[in-house]
């Protein structure tokens, strides 16, 4: 099989497909609840701590001097990042969660009894025939 159609056959597989799905709708999410946090989530939060602007918070390591710029430990963003992710391992722990719940019901529900098929039945007559002989 030359390379190109092992590719092809590679990059069509449904998992293939799925995944890359599954990386552009999280990145969507990802960028939908940095945005929920660094703009509603955050700033009320904020006013609750006295007006504080967590992207301003930074502690200044090196002042600038002339063309070379300040050495500064930004906090206040790492905080934001931080709320980000505990938000999306939330969601994605919920999503895990309840597909998992869904799992459970499908494996708790009841098994219909099997009919016996006709070689077994055919097998049990026989058995019975030359047990009664």
């Amino acid at each position: 099989m030359s390379m190109m159609k092992e590719f092809k056959a590679f990059a069509l597989k449904g998992n293939v497909v799925d995944l890359a799905v599954a990386v552009i709708i999280g990145v969507a999410f990802g960028k939908v609840v940095t945005a929920l946090v660094a703009n509603i989530i955050m700033p009320p939060i904020g006013v609750l701590l006295g007006g504080v602007d967590f992207s301003d918070l930074s502690i200044v390591i090196k002042e600038a001097v002339g063309d070379a710029p300040a050495v500064v430990m930004s906090y206040g963003i790492f905080i934001q990042t931080v709320v980000d992710f505990v938000i999306i391992a939330f969601v994605i722990f919920m999503i895990v969660r309840a597909m998992n719940s869904m799992k459970k019901v499908e494996e708790v529900a009841p098994k219909a009894d099997p009919k016996p098929s006709t070689e077994e039945v055919l097998l049990t007559e026989i058995r019975d025939a030359l047990r009664a002989k």
